[in-house]
Parts: C-alpha cells; structure tokens; sequence
C-alpha cells in the first residue's frame, strides 16, 4: 500500500490542495479545545510551504444540517490556531462557503507562502453524498491533491473521493500523516515482528468482530477486556452479573475461542474484574475473582488479569491495541488500561512496534501521559479499526503509487 507522498512531488509555485482532519472540538465560547489534529498536519504543511507551494485546505467540522452555513460548525476558530500554529504566514478563511465567489476569490489571490482554509465541506450535504459537480468546484482550487485525512479516509465522501478521482490528470498523493498511519496500520502489520500481540477491548464484541476475525491467524495471542469480555466469559460459563452482555454474540465469542485454540493461538481474558452498582458508583468498587453478584457489574478488568496481560505484552514484538480495558474516563476503572498502556510502553522501549487505535484508546493513552512512549497513536478511530478488520479504502486506492 505504499503510496506516492507529498515529498516526492515538486511543488513549487503550485497551489497544493490537502484534504486535512481538522474535526476538533471546540469549547463552549467557541475556541478549539484540543489542536492535536492541527498540529499532526503540520509537517505536511511545512513541507509545501517550505518548498515555494501555496496551500488550500478543506475540512469538515462537526455534524451540520448540510443546507448551508451554521456559525457554531464554523471553521473560524480553527482558522486562528492554525494561524498561530503556523507563525509568519498569512492563512485567511474563505467566508461562510467552501465554494463559490469567496472561495474563488481567495484562491485566485494565494501567494506562494500562503494558506486558504475553504469553510466547513458539510455545509453542503454534497460532500458526504459524494456530489461529482461539487467535487469538480473544489478539484479546480488545486494543482496537486493530497490526502492527509485519515480519520475520515473509510469514508466515500466528495473530498476524499470524487475531488481525486476529478484530478486524475495531477498529483494526487498522500500527506506525511496519512503516509505514517498506512505505514504503521497496514505495513506493519502485514509484517509484524513475533510475538504479535493484539489488545482489544471497548464495549462490543459486534464493533471488534471483524478485527478479531482478520488478526486472529496473524498474532501470537489476543488480550481481550472492556465491556466486550463478558460475553466471552458467559460461553465460559462465567456469571458475569449485570456487565454489558450482548446475547446475539455469544455464538459468535464462541467460535471465535474454538477458532483461537484451533490455531494455537493464546486468547487471554479477564479472570477478576473491579465491579461496582455502576460506572458512578467507585468509592465502593471492588475486586471479584470468578462469578460476579448479581447486583454489580464488571467495569475493568482487575489486577490479577492486569498483571496476565503486561507480562504477555512486555515480551511481545509488535503490539496493536484498539479499545480501553475498562471505563478508564472514571477512576479506578481506569487501572487496566493504565497496566496496559504502561507495559506497551515498556515494550516499545525495548524495540517493539507498537500502534494505538485511534478514538478512546488514544484519548486513554494521552490521558496517561504516554502517547510518546509509543510507536504511533492513530488519528483515526473508525478509520483505524477498519483498517484492523483488513479493509481498504478507495480515498487511498485513489493516490498514485510510490
């Protein structure tokens, strides 16, 4: 899947059109909250700007109506942090549209050194329907294309697939941030180094299905945790109390554990759990070995299962981790993922790979100060689980090869 990068195109005096993730939160007073993905698409930024290119960037933001624009969807506050993320150069907001006079006005007046950010792309309900005349206005504002998005690169909407497919005719390539998830999502994978070892956990098993099934023959052993592990504990005939359960999966779960012992491979699942009446409840939570009381229910995995899962991961070669060990935003659930991301990180000091699942795993991991401890930390949440699953993406089949 090696793809050609914005690197190794000439640039200078282009104007270069990158499709960036820029879907940040914002405050209530309407300020962004946390710049990680602004600042994640800087390097591909730089390289442009650094090269004599221009830049036009769009993005999406939040879930608008789609018939137009909305202030509280719009990219203004990004457009400031971006300004000051990028000191010295001018970077100007198209007014309330990513087409259009205001639009046309903006890029036709760009500099080498100069940025564009095109207003909110879903103010238009075009971009996510994949509207090839809409694709076409935006394809035009470029010379090069270059996707940098992978949070939203599963997704079949008009900037990530109708604008390159408009664009055959120039560059269309990849940006340094999405070169770095392909290389660690799928390279990496596909050549791992043993003993591989994959770390599932969140609160489904239907939402893991597809991962679990696709890494399965490839790992050495599967630690599995969060909310998804008491349906596999229930095959075991485990009382699992008022846990998170889901009864059409069971047989599921339980092909998967015949599938795992056919294959020789270890599927390591929680043998205690901290347990309380609920997530609120922590003051009184509780370690349970085995059988959990009927009135409480399993909220992380416990100590004992924490300690089985480090000494598996500290060993291991290359690590993929998708999905909390627990309801890690409340203590002292949250001490299972803690084990976890910490024994990760002592394996990445001694040489492993190792890549963290974009969504709450990565929110999980930079809540614990970790997130540089490790090989790569993933933007991209449903992206990056598709990924898992062994899917592709036509945003990326679009790109010229390397």
């Amino acid at each position: 899947m090696s793809k050609l990068t914005i690197d190794g195109i000439d640039v200078a005096g282009k104007r270069v059109l990158v499709r960036v993730d820029f879907n940040v939160p914002l405050t209530g007073a309407g300020e962004v909250l946390d710049d990680r993905r602004i600042r994640m698409a800087i390097p591909t930024l730089r390289s442009v700007l650094d090269r004599g290119g221009s830049l036009v960037l769009m993005s999406h933001l939040g879930r608008p109506a789609g018939d137009g624009f909305e202030a509280a969807f719009s990219l203004c506050p990004v457009a400031k942090r971006l300004a000051e993320l990028l000191p010295g150069v001018p970077v100007e907001l198209a007014d309330e549209d990513c087409i259009g006079a205001d639009a046309e006005r903006a890029v036709a007046a760009l500099d080498p050194g100069g940025v564009v950010l095109l207003e909110n792309l879903r103010f238009h309900a075009a971009e996510k329907s994949n509207d090839s005349e809409f694709a076409a206005k935006l394809a035009a504002f470029g010379d090069v294309y270059v996707n940098d998005a992978f949070g939203t690169a599963h997704r079949a909407h008009a900037s990530m697939v109708g604008v390159p497919e408009a664009m055959r005719d120039r560059h269309r390539v990849a940006g340094r941030l999405l070169e770095a998830e392909l290389a660690f999502l799928s390279e990496a994978i596909d050549d791992a180094a043993a003993p591989f070892v994959a770390v599932l956990g969140g609160a489904k098993v239907s939402d893991k299905l597809g991962a679990i099934r696709n890494l399965l023959p490839r790992v050495d052993a599967v630690v599995i945790g969060g909310g998804m592990a008491y349906t596999f504990l229930s095959v075991l005939g485990v009382s699992i109390g008022r846990s998170l359960f889901e009864e059409d999966m069971v047989d599921e779960a339980r092909g998967i554990m015949e599938e795992a012992k056919s294959l020789g491979r270890t599927l390591l699942l929680p043998v205690d759990s901290m347990c309380a009446a609920s997530p609120d409840a922590g003051d009184s939570a509780c370690v349970i070995e085995g059988d959990i009381p009927s009135g409480l229910m399993g909220l992380d995995i416990g100590p004992a299962s924490a300690t089985a899962a480090a000494e598996v991961l500290r060993s291991a070669g290359t690590v993929v981790w998708n999905g909390p060990m627990g309801v890690f935003e409340t203590p002292p659930f949250d001490a299972g993922s803690r084990a976890v991301a910490d024994a990760v990180a002592d394996a990445t000091r001694q040489g492993a790979i190792s890549v963290i699942g974009g969504g709450e795993t990565a929110a999980a991991i930079d809540s614990f100060g970790l997130s540089d401890a490790v090989s790569h930390v993933s933007t991209g949440g449903g992206a990056s689980l598709q990924m898992l699953e062994g899917r592709s993406f036509r945003s990326v089949e679009l790109l010229e090869d390397a």
